[in-house]
């Protein structure tokens, strides 16, 4: 489970969220998942680049938190590092044509800070997946779906999230998909 506020003007939150290894197993759930949303939760490739294809005028970056401090034990458990060991959280909005679509969570243990992976510490408003993607250090694991438990139905409903590996270390990338995103006519 993650259980993270993100602190928005738009309210949004990281809703709590059970993950599943598979699209399926996340399917045999919440048949929601082969819905609208489905084409977003199977992206291969860099998702901000799968985004601009969708927008008319841009995707856009927005930093709403980063710094260090202390992954869940979920995640910790995930990414194999230490409860209570600090890592650098980045938390992010994206929107295209002006209105948000996606929340991000990126997990990234101390250990992936090293050398070039100090250019972790400075994306500002740049797009992670422009760094993950452009590097040939970095490999993307399974995609993992997410089924965030929440009432409103403007807050994620879906998520997915890999994990990056470099050498022995790995950082994780959620993504929770806001309905405006796959639901065209969706009101926020």
């Amino acid at each position: 489970m993650l259980s993270k506020d993100f602190d928005t003007a738009t309210g949004l939150t990281i809703p709590s969220t059970q993950w599943y290894q598979s699209l399926a197993a996340a399917g045999l759930q919440n048949p929601d998942v082969y819905g609208p949303a489905r084409h977003w939760l199977q992206v291969e490739g860099s998702f901000t680049k799968a985004l601009q294809k969708k927008c008319r005028s841009g995707v856009q970056v927005d930093v709403i938190r980063e710094g260090f401090a202390e992954p869940s034990d979920e995640e910790a458990r995930r990414l194999s590092i230490p409860r209570r060991q600090k890592a650098w959280i980045r938390e992010v909005q994206l929107c295209g044509d002006g209105q948000p679509w996606v929340l991000a969570r990126t997990i990234i243990p101390v250990s992936c800070l090293e050398g070039r992976g100090r250019r972790l510490l400075n994306l500002g408003n740049k797009p992670l997946g422009a760094y993950l993607f452009s590097s040939p250090d970095w490999a993307r694991g399974p995609l993992e779906t997410g089924l965030c438990q929440t009432e409103l139905a403007h807050q994620p409903q879906l998520a997915r999230r890999s994990l990056f590996h470099c050498g022995q270390s790995a950082l994780m990338v959620c993504e929770f998909l806001l309905p405006a995103l796959y639901q065209p006519d969706h009101p926020l």
